[in-house]
């Protein structure tokens, strides 16, 4: 007998576990599909080398809605993140350094190191990127309008717009600024240090493979500091058992709400009736038929790989095709025996627990990526480096570490079965550079290279957004104007991953707004057959 099911999701990451929890929650039959034989998607803990584990892909946690916390109880299931004491250490070229957060106070004192001027510049700035992060935290969790929807359209947009409307002239500015400016322009009207700057500026090339100059980079800036930790705006933070313990509790949550979940399961094609998905075909060949598919899984991959072109309009299938994805990101894990010592601040400090940014400039940054454009990837990569195990000894052995890096500015077009080697080693020369002994204190490494990202974890072009955050590609726009409210061109057909609104980072707010519009449409569909 065949087993019928009231949503079907293909991909068990965060999202589409946040997804799942909403619909079993509201009394829908859920199944799970998931290619790999672990839940999380880019959010796990995994040993990478023998007694070392980390987070090996995402690292660090500040997005994650709190409303999705609470909803889920992942407190009561394990759920702890330690906030870093500081946010960012960004060594210098000239053996100085600057330090990132701690308090207001304390960043003017950094700040002044470098510039008087841009200390007292710090807090209107800061208040600034608040008022503007207050509209997107308000937006993060409702449905863009959707094109097409004729007078809802405007209702909806009219209803969002509201209070950017209300915001003062010189809000309404930074808004402006923020969505089309380059990061350099933006920050260039505010600040005149350099190494200042590079402190805010690293936040507009995470996951972006461009430039600081490029239009619109400033948007990215934004999208990384609207989140918060245990209730503290703008913070970061470590979850404890790396981000794997997170996703393990929201697949603990789901279970008990009744989702089943098939690990080891990739889906080979949707099932396509008339205009209607009907389920999805595995690559051994089971089908599983739903009332509705809902894929978390990233815009290229649904429609250019899981489905048949012929199920789709050609209008669409280009417009997908133009959908731009790669963020030029290199991940490495590796294990370390002893912690790194940087020429800038030799011993161990608070300065460890934090983001190190190997990026001094905003000249660097744009070189990272024009050297990238010429010869594939940086010579000269811009590089996070985040040491978990300084606060969460249960990752490394007694003594001994394990470090995340983070790189920026390799294309992902490039064939990285022939150079992921050689693009690791110069990652670990840079690191060198500034902290002489890292490479002999290395003990194994684990190389993910733009391509082994899209291999392991379904990002295509090793995209960690699932798609570039570009004016065109946000809000309404992601990932195709006209479907984008979590709804794909059939009926049916639902996404809830990073590649709809509000976009990438482990937020959970894409999967909780999917499951919100697939009940509304469910509830409308039943008002109008109890009409007859």
């Amino acid at each position: 007998m065949t087993v019928r099911y009231d949503a079907v999701i293909i991909g068990a990451g965060h999202n589409g576990l946040v997804c799942a929890f909403y619909l079993a929650r509201a009394g829908l039959k859920v199944r799970m599909v998931e290619r790999r034989e672990v839940v999380g998607g880019a959010a796990v803990t995994e040993e990478f080398h023998p007694g070392f584990r980390n987070s090996v892909a995402s690292y660090t946690v500040s997005l994650l809605q709190p409303k999705v916390i609470r909803d889920m109880k992942l407190v009561d299931h394990g759920y702890r993140v330690i906030e870093r004491p500081i946010s960012n250490f960004l060594p210098q070229e000239d053996g100085s350094y600057l330090q990132l957060g701690g308090g207001v106070e304390r960043t003017q004192a950094e700040f002044a190191k470098f510039s008087n001027a841009d200390a007292e510049t710090l807090p209107a700035y800061y208040e600034a990127l608040e008022n503007v992060a207050d509209v997107l935290r308000d937006l993060a969790l409702q449905t863009p309008p959707n094109i097409g929807d004729g007078f809802k359209t405007l209702i909806d947009g009219a209803r969002q717009g509201r209070r950017l409307a209300k915001m003062p002239l010189d809000q309404q500015r930074d808004v402006l600024d923020l969505f089309v400016k380059s990061a350099r322009t933006f920050l260039d009207s505010w600040f005149e240090s350099e190494a200042v700057k590079a402190a805010f500026g690293f936040d507009a090339v995470v996951g972006n493979y461009a430039s600081p100059d490029t239009p619109g980079s400033a948007y990215v800036l934004l999208h990384h500091v609207f989140g918060e930790v245990n209730g503290k705006r703008g913070a970061w933070g470590h979850s404890v058992g790396g981000m794997g313990a997170i996703t393990q509790a929201m697949a603990t949550v789901c279970r008990e709400a009744g989702v089943e979940i098939s690990l080891g399961a990739p889906v080979a094609r949707v099932l396509v009736d008339g205009s209607k998905a009907a389920g999805v075909r595995l690559e051994g060949g089971k089908e599983i038929h739903a009332d509705a598919v809902i894929a978390n899984v990233g815009p290229k991959i649904l429609y250019e790989r899981m489905m048949d072109p012929a199920d789709l309009s050609p209008e669409f299938r280009r417009r997908v095709k133009a959908f731009k994805a790669g963020s030029g990101t290199f991940r490495m894990n590796v294990a370390l025996s002893e912690l790194p010592r940087f020429t800038a601040l030799p011993e161990p400090g608070e300065h460890l627990q934090s983001g190190i940014i190997i990026a001094p400039t905003l000249d660097y940054m744009d070189e990272a990526f024009t050297d990238a454009k010429r010869h594939g990837w940086s010579r000269k990569p811009i590089v996070e480096l985040l040491i978990p195990s300084t606060v969460d000894s249960s990752l490394a052995p007694a003594g001994q570490h394990v470090a995340s890096l983070f790189c920026q500015q390799f294309d992902p077009q490039l064939d990285w079965d022939r150079h992921r080697e050689a693009a690791a080693d110069t990652i670990i020369d840079t690191v060198e550079g500034y902290a002489p002994g890292f490479k002999a204190s290395l003990l194994g490494r684990m190389i993910l290279s733009p391509l082994d990202l899209e291999r392991k974890f379904g990002l295509a072009g090793g995209d960690i957004m699932h798609g570039n955050m570009t004016l065109d590609q946000l809000w309404s726009a992601r990932p195709v104007l006209g479907n984008g409210a979590y709804r794909g061109p059939l009926k049916g057909l639902y996404m809830c991953g990073a590649g709809a609104h509000p976009g990438g980072g482990v937020t959970g707010a894409p999967g909780h707004n999917a499951a919100r519009e697939i009940l509304a449409d469910r509830s409308l569909v039943g008002r109008l057959l109890r009409r007859g």
